[in-house]
């Protein structure tokens, strides 16, 4: 299986890029970026979706660190 980087997954272009992604059978693995305001909203139904389970993955960070 094929894997992506996405650094700032939950904007609009890196959330458009992972459902392209997960649609053409890759294990996708985004960046969230730390901030004061936890806002996912745009990757909530590929987070929720359990056939995805395995296919996607998250983590919170920041590339300057």
């Amino acid at each position: 299986m094929k894997k992506a980087l996405i650094t700032g997954i939950t904007g609009q272009d890196g959330s458009y890029l992972a459902e392209l992604l997960l649609k053409k059978g890759y294990e996708v693995h985004g960046i969230i970026r730390r901030s004061s305001s936890f806002n996912t909203g745009r990757i909530n139904h590929i987070i929720n979706d359990d056939r995805l389970r395995d296919q996607f993955f998250f983590y919170h960070g920041d590339v300057t660190d």
